[in-house]
């Protein structure tokens, strides 16, 4: 299971772009809380990080035992925003991998039949390994595989965090919990820079591929002396 966060387009300084993709094969029970009862860490909701940076995540207004509100980013007013990600959706413009198939208008948890709205985001800086989970809007008892899908808005900027790829599960104590059985198999993706435009996709791709063209008719020149060099020296 993946979340990604991105500086927020239209909001930079202020706010963050969390979108959810992904699911996971490991059964588990137990349930997941709202924000009003659910400051404190918990397997069932939340998880510690071990990497980078020995578990830290946060670099700055470093949270303690706090829910932050998660709206839905197409229920804003963030245009840049709506636009980007719009436009990865299949179907609705460019597409790739990162956000396929998860820009919804309201970020969802569903776990074996139950679904529910995830509507805060859990952060507690701990100096150790840092905790963060999801809060929903009506608790949840499961058991079964889960899978989450959206993407939302935290009024908590990119320089509060530290970049980089997290991964749940600490390095002297492991916590399963309902994303899954094994250290790893959650991943939080905390990029610095924005969303990519479509465009710079189509403008990486071109170069790419115009350098392939290049290297290749440089390889075939070089064979093709090679094998003339080869002649005349049989000659």
């Amino acid at each position: 299971m993946l979340i990604n966060v991105y500086p927020s387009l239209d909001n930079p300084t202020s706010e963050t772009l969390w979108i959810f993709s992904g699911s996971s094969t490991a059964n588990q029970g137990g349930s997941l809380r709202t924000s009003t009862v659910g400051t404190g860490y918990s397997n069932h909701d939340s998880w510690q990080f071990s990497t980078p940076s020995s578990g830290n995540i946060y670099v700055a207004n470093k949270p303690s035992d706090t829910n932050f509100q998660l709206s839905p980013l197409f229920t804003s007013s963030n245009t840049d925003d709506i636009r980007l990600v719009r436009e990865r959706i299949p179907g609705g413009g460019q597409t790739n991998i990162t956000f396929a198939a998860n820009a919804t208008n309201t970020p969802t948890i569903t776990i074996g039949s139950g679904s529910r709205t995830i509507s805060h985001i859990f952060m507690d800086d701990d100096n150790i390994n840092d905790d963060m989970g999801i809060r929903v809007s009506s608790s949840l008892s499961f058991f079964g595989v889960s899978s989450w899908v959206g993407s939302g808005i935290i009024n908590k900027p990119i320089g509060d965090f530290l970049a980089g790829t997290f991964h749940n599960g600490g390095t002297t104590v492991i916590h399963p919990n309902f994303a899954a059985n094994s250290q790893g198999s959650l991943r939080l993706i905390v990029n610095s820079q924005f969303i990519p435009e479509p465009e710079e996709y189509a403008l990486i791709f071109s170069l790419f591929a115009l350098g392939f063209v290049f290297f290749h008719r440089h390889r075939q020149k070089k064979q093709r002396q090679q094998a003339l060099d080869g002649k005349g020296a049989g000659v």
